[in-house]
């Protein structure tokens, strides 16, 4: 028989969220250890009462139980099962980070984010997937559960409706991330691209390499949430250097040949044009050029490495904890990386 557990009325599982729900399930225990409405020596539902009782895996439950016995806060005993060990918190921030996507740069961004906090804060992740409407609803619902906001607003156009739903958080709770918001007052923290400059400083770097090849297309997406400074900033570098430029929606529209080299800022087409290259004869860094936006881990591997422009992520992460933990409103431009490699 299933015995009754108040803790149970404290755990609300939510799969809106990016957070794992052994996270999930762990911070509502801590949350309920720290508010008092479970006592230290409080019994705790065993792994499959509570595995049954949230109608979750048997292996999250005990994934949640696992890091909640390595940070003190719950233990076991033989043949007695699982109780609140110890009600000491040491979490001093609740941030909510917002994001677009995730993705393997994001990832690197998040975990230099916690690894700058050092256990001084729960981080809860939520992806709206470029919309808008998910995007606000994730705010406002939200608004009272946080001592902080992190949130990258990008998704096609509705930018300055972006800025009237974050004028609803105090500017002392918000970090803007990735892209500065029309809209909001003065006073506010980021950490920010210049994308328009980041990237025309980028391949004005690269001009030796790039000027091997006689023609520059841009794989940029239609409707997409990438910001439009990035293809400013290639016109403008094209222009300057009197390099033929055509930007097209898809590898379908490029018609790659010899003598190219191909820019994409999505992942995916990035994976089109190395299928493609395979199955050609077209050399990359002699043949053709590739040069790929946004640093990832698996980038230095493909086709022998594939040069990339990147903003530095782990920056990101870090001065985004910064400001939290020193409680300053300041404006970070975020540094703008080169990888050069086999591709260009």
């Amino acid at each position: 028989m299933i015995r009754e557990y108040p803790i149970i009325d404290e755990i609300n599982i939510d799969n809106l969220s990016a957070t794992p729900k052994y996270m999930q399930v762990a911070k509502a225990i801590l949350k309920a250890v720290h508010e008092e409405r479970i006592k230290k020596n409080e019994t705790l539902p065993s792994i499959n009462e509570l595995s049954f009782l949230l109608d979750i895996s048997r292996d999250t439950v005990e994934k949640s139980y696992r890091h909640l016995k390595q940070r003190g806060i719950i233990g076991s005993v033989p043949g007695k099962g699982f109780f609140v060990k110890s009600n000491e918190m040491h979490k001093r921030y609740r941030v909510l980070l917002l994001l677009n996507k995730l993705s393997e740069h994001k990832k690197v961004m998040y975990d230099a984010l916690l690894a700058t906090f050092d256990g001084s804060a729960e981080v809860d992740i939520y992806v709206y997937n470029n919309d808008f409407a998910s995007f606000r609803k994730l705010i406002l619902d939200r608004l009272e559960d946080y001592s902080h906001f992190v949130v990258t607003a990008l998704f096609a156009g509705r930018t300055e409706d972006a800025g009237e739903v974050m004028r609803v958080i105090p500017r002392d709770k918000l970090i803007v991330f990735d892209k500065l918001v029309p809209g909001l007052p003065d006073g506010y923290a980021a950490v920010y691209e210049n994308f328009e400059s980041d990237i025309y400083n980028a391949l004005t770097n690269l001009l030796d390499r790039v000027s091997r090849y006689q023609k520059l297309k841009v794989i940029f997406p239609d409707n997409s949430y990438y910001p439009p400074e990035i293809i400013r900033g290639i016109r403008k570098f094209a222009a300057e250097h009197r390099f033929r430029l055509v930007v097209v929606p898809s590898l379908e529209n490029a018609n790659v040949n010899r003598g190219d080299l191909v820019i994409t800022v999505r992942d995916k087409d990035l994976l089109d044009l190395v299928d493609y290259v395979t199955h050609t004869d077209l050399k990359p860094g002699s043949d053709i050029g590739i040069i790929s936006y946004n640093e990832s881990p698996c980038k230095k591997y493909i086709l022998g490495g594939i040069t990339t422009v990147s903003t530095n992520f782990r920056f990101m992460g870090e001065q985004a904890a910064r400001l939290i933990m020193e409680g300053v409103r300041e404006q970070v431009a975020t540094p703008f990386e080169v990888h050069l490699r086999a591709s260009l």
